[in-house]
């Protein structure tokens, strides 16, 4: 099972194909793919590949799935014996994205999956 380290919004984030990740907003309309040139690291069975820090030509593709927002996060302060307390919250911005392919230049994992298939046959 091959899978990528992709970093996005300052985060970093472990993916295959498949998964459906929550990035921070992205400008992106529902529907559309998205292209991630970040790769930190692959792994495809035995085979390693990490870059220093990114890897020349590494992308990861995804579609666009939602915008939505994350659950509200309070922060309460309050002073003791004083009559003083402040409530204040926010909700992230939240894109969800499926994963379609993962690649590493010329060679995509899509692609290897073929022609294991046929071999097999």
């Amino acid at each position: 099972m091959a899978y990528a380290i992709i970093k996005t919004g300052g985060r970093q984030h472990r993916v295959t194909e498949g998964d459906i990740i929550d990035v921070d907003f992205l400008d992106e309309q529902p529907g559309k793919e998205g292209v991630f040139a970040d790769v930190l690291f692959h792994c495809d069975g035995d085979k390693l590949t990490h870059g220093s820090p990114l890897i020349e030509g590494a992308t990861v593709t995804g579609e666009v799935v939602e915008q939505r927002k994350d659950k509200k996060v309070i922060a309460f302060k309050y002073r003791r014996r004083k009559g003083y307390h402040r409530t204040v919250g926010h909700r992230r911005k939240l894109t969800r994205i499926k994963i379609t392919e993962i690649s590493l230049g010329a060679k995509t994992s899509k692609a290897k999956k073929a022609k294991d298939e046929e071999k097999a046959e």
